[in-house]
């Protein structure tokens, strides 16, 4: 027999979502004035510049370059990231939220980064892959176990090891069940809960479930770690993925709201960035700033992206043939700005660790880059230069798969080549023989780098400068 819920239990629940929504809409959140101000500056930790002569970019260079960073106008810094990591998707893999990767240095190095940063009136923001861990973290062995502990609803499990469904992997466990990946089979997915969990799926648990509720708790005790330690702020991967069969976004919006108004109480200046593409959505569920990047029907693609890089096309705006279509860009555009109003902030940067340079294939003239810099830095919303570009650093095209950088679509590796900072052999980039460099150095016989182009007032990093 069903059992009905009785008229006056229906309404006390009918009352009770009523008063969740209403205050989940009616949230008053406060943006930091500084982003308003804020021009960023994308650094790729391991490229950027190696103090040790490893052959591997580390926070110590990061601090002897802040002077450098700050000349062009940039003042806020982000990090990709800098945890201890299996370095099996070049650091979007986690073993460690709570510690600094090796290669990189050590908490007290970030915690002086932190420090030299704000003594320049500059800010650090830190990369927080918060969907998903390494399949080498504790957490995710301690779940794997057979026997109940607190970490067996940290990420999401089937009931039944014959139970795949799409994006599950099975292996051999002690527990009887699958997981649920969250891009590649090395990212076990953390359980944040269902948007809309199907009933004869029992792992499918909503937000509010113990499980999901202790990973959300995590994830701020995490937050609450760095931004103590001096951190600024977080961009957050893949955010609009953690809460998972979401079409409505009612979970991501619980989950965000939360951190926000954490955020907003304890750190009033702190930054909450999404890595989403779609700043209509980021905005509305708690974010204070979303990238417009190629993901969705952004327009990007159509203005970037040419015949080279990991996302080719045959034409673009932004190209010597020219014949690429700005209007989906500009609508877009133009929707984003409308629709968020004064509640947060676009960024739209030069480029990324995911895709192509502006300097790729046919746009490759100074000229070209100037052009293509002067849309980044006029348009609406908060600048970020991609480390490079302000001296047209090349994509590299044919470089092996390194750390995972090669995907369907093509290589990564090509835009996370060495800062090239002068004309030596190793472009001053480490004192390390070059082929112990993390990635091979653009072997182009006239690369620009920094030490030349100081020198030059027509040069693009003055030009960047202006």
């Amino acid at each position: 027999m069903k059992k009905r819920l009785s008229p006056t239990i229906l309404g006390i629940l009918l009352c009770l979502f009523s008063v969740h929504k209403t205050n989940a809409q009616d949230t008053h959140f406060v943006l930091p004035a500084w982003i308003e101000h804020a021009s960023f500056y994308q650094i790729y930790p391991q490229s950027f510049q190696d103090s040790n002569g490893d052959g591997i970019g580390d926070i110590q260079g990061i601090i002897n370059r802040l002077d450098y960073i700050r000349s062009i106008g940039c003042n806020t810094v982000w990090l990709n990231p800098c945890f201890h990591s299996a370095f099996m998707d070049a650091g979007y893999d986690v073993i460690d939220f709570y510690r600094v990767a090796p290669r990189y240095g050590t908490n007290d190095d970030l915690r002086t980064l932190f420090k030299e940063a704000h003594e320049r009136g500059m800010k650090v923001v830190l990369d927080l892959v918060a969907g998903h861990s390494s399949d080498q973290s504790p957490w995710f062995t301690y779940s794997q176990q057979k026997q109940t502990n607190p970490y067996s609803d940290r990420y999401i499990w089937t009931n039944d090891s014959t139970v795949r469904p799409d994006r599950f992997v099975s292996g051999k466990f002690e527990r009887n069940g699958t997981y649920r990946k969250n891009y590649f089979d090395c990212q076990p997915a953390f359980n944040y809960g269902y948007g809309e969990p199907n009933p004869s799926h029992p792992w499918e648990e909503p937000v509010t479930a113990p499980g999901p509720t202790a990973t959300r708790q995590e994830l701020i005790h995490i937050m609450d770690y760095w931004m103590q330690m001096g951190c600024d702020g977080f961009r957050v991967d893949l955010a609009g993925s953690l809460v998972k069969n979401d079409p409505h976004l009612v979970g991501t919006t619980y989950l965000w709201h939360e951190i926000r108004t954490h955020f907003q109480s304890l750190y009033p200046e702190g930054i909450l960035l999404a890595e989403w593409s779609n700043p209509q959505k980021a905005i509305q569920v708690g974010f204070m700033m979303d990238f417009i990047i190629c993901f969705g029907n952004t327009g990007y693609s159509q203005m970037m992206f040419n015949e080279v890089g990991t996302y080719r096309r045959d034409t673009c705006y932004f190209d010597l043939k020219g014949v690429g279509n700005p209007d989906p860009f500009i609508s877009y555009l133009n929707d984003c700005i409308r629709v968020i109003g004064d509640k947060g902030h676009i960024c739209i940067p030069t480029s990324n660790h995911d895709f192509q340079r502006p300097n790729s294939g046919r746009r490759n003239s100074m000229e070209q880059l100037k052009t293509t810099m002067t849309f980044f830095l006029t348009l609406p919303g908060v600048p970020l230069i991609y480390y490079g570009d302000e001296i047209g650093m090349k994509y590299i095209d044919g470089l092996p798969n390194k750390e995972g950088s090669l995907l369907s679509k093509g290589n990564r590796a090509g835009s996370r080549t060495p800062m090239q900072w002068d004309a030596s052999t190793g472009a001053g980039f480490s004192t390390a023989s070059p082929e112990h460099f993390y990635l091979p150095v653009d072997s182009s016989a006239n690369r620009p780098n920094v030490a030349q182009q100081e020198n030059d007032p027509h040069s693009l990093l003055n030009y960047t400068r202006r």
